[in-house]
């Protein structure tokens, strides 16, 4: 039962990781103020649930969220990326809660608020009672390919030429970049894989309802890129850990120690918390960026 508690806990992180990842090349590389991610998580979410519904392999339905998630991330980027933060994040924001209302109101399509139950596992007739290590080991397989994919594309003059943007988008702009095209490419990136982590997490639950795609998922994860360290890969990742264990720990502490207040708040007094304390006196996070040296 532990065991399997654990692993379902392992499961939760890496899924977020994925997302952390993505949310880290918009926000922490490029500065994208994205306050609407939970958006791609839910298009993947729902779009490989409705394809496997309708009999189509697990892979048809990553690959369909993926393609989906590209083009809403493109028209998105087309009209916002030329606003200022503040202002793209507001847009951002209601695109997200935007497309939660669909979600919730198109009956016809996901249920509406009931949710769509028995989404389809891969591979689930094959390893059965072994299926959470199987899932886990599926997981963290694809969480690696992220992060070395993440990697490969910060460490290059692309991803270099991201971090110059961040510091200085004028200054990036006089030596003829064009960066609104690059801003663009890597929001459209960035959507791809957070829909892959929503596919994950659907077919994982084998259960999805617009409830689970709140505003506070995006927040939630805004808190694990800062608490580990913005622009760092490896940070973010120690992020969800953190943010994780804490969300699923808090659930126990009721079973052992007298508490004034319900668990699930006290999880959000603690989080709360470490957010102000590592904003004060950690800005950079657990892990600081990495400083690069190369040309654009």
């Amino acid at each position: 039962m532990i065991f399997d508690y654990l692993l379902d806990t392992l499961i939760y992180i890496g899924i977020y990781a994925i997302l952390a990842i993505s949310l880290n090349l918009e926000a922490g590389y490029t500065r994208l103020m994205n306050f609407g991610k939970v958006a791609f998580f839910a298009i993947g979410a729902y779009t490989s649930t409705l394809l496997s519904i309708a009999g189509m392999p697990f892979i048809v339905g990553l690959i369909g969220g993926i393609i989906l998630s590209a083009l809403l991330g493109l028209l998105i980027a087309l009209p916002t990326l030329r606003l200022r933060a503040d202002y793209l994040a507001i847009v951002t924001l209601a695109s997200g809660e935007i497309l939660r209302l669909f979600f919730l109101n198109e009956q016809w399509l996901t249920d509406g608020p009931m949710g769509i139950r028995g989404i389809p596992q891969p591979m689930y007739t094959v390893f059965e009672d072994n299926y959470i290590i199987f899932y886990a080991l599926l997981v963290y397989g694809i969480l690696l390919i992220c992060y070395i994919f993440a990697e490969k594309l910060i460490n290059s003059p692309f991803g270099r030429t991201l971090k110059a943007i961040r510091d200085d988008e004028d200054a990036v702009q006089v030596f003829g970049k064009n960066t609104f095209n690059l801003k663009i490419k890597v929001f459209v990136i960035s959507s791809c894989m957070a829909s892959i982590s929503g596919t994950l997490f659907a077919h994982y639950l084998a259960y999805i309802s617009p409830d689970m795609f709140f505003p506070s998922l995006t927040f939630s994860v805004w808190t694990m890129m800062v608490i580990g360290g913005t622009a760092n890969n490896m940070g973010v990742i120690m992020g969800a850990v953190m943010i994780q264990v804490f969300e699923r720990g808090t659930r126990f502490l009721k079973d052992f120690v007298s508490l004034p207040v319900e668990p699930y708040n006290l999880r959000i007094i603690i989080i709360g918390l470490l957010l102000i304390l590592f904003i004060l006196y950690r800005p950079d996070g657990m892990i600081k960026e990495k400083k690069s040296k190369g040309r654009l």
